[in-house]
């Protein structure tokens, strides 16, 4: 892999993922696209991912669900968590559980850009950490 940080996608919509793949590609990132949180916790991108991008709502695990077991399971990836149904309860407790952002599809570009720094720099501060 190159020096470049991983932003991994997890969406069931592979028109989102496409999209996105888009965008962080001309932001210098490399992308790795999931459509399910089961495949993004087998793969091998897991231990290499600087920030996690779930939908919240997707069938059999949700955002939320893959969030929690990411911390169940002591992987500390910055996450950002996205959805075209925003909750304000589910978004106040995500927050405090520690999740990088909560945006509203369709995503803003800047807001997205700025939790993307804001995650991989927190990302990169946690692996340099003793």
């Amino acid at each position: 892999m190159s020096g470049r940080s991983l932003v991994s996608i997890v969406d069931d919509d592979p028109s989102f993922g496409n999209s996105m793949r888009r965008l962080l590609r001309s932001l210098d990132y490399s992308v790795a696209i999931f459509p399910s949180g089961a495949q993004f916790l087998k793969s091998p991108q897991l231990a290499d991912t600087a920030c996690l991008v779930a939908d919240i709502h997707m069938p059999e695990m949700t955002g939320v669900e893959l969030y929690e077991q990411l911390v169940e399971r002591g992987h500390a990836i910055p996450t950002i968590l996205v959805t075209a149904y925003p909750d304000e309860q589910t978004r106040e407790r995500m927050l405090n559980r520690g999740v990088e952002c909560y945006l509203r599809k369709p995503l803003e570009e800047a807001a997205l850009i700025d939790c993307l720094r804001s995650a991989v720099a927190r990302g990169r501060a946690s692996h340099d950490a003793p």
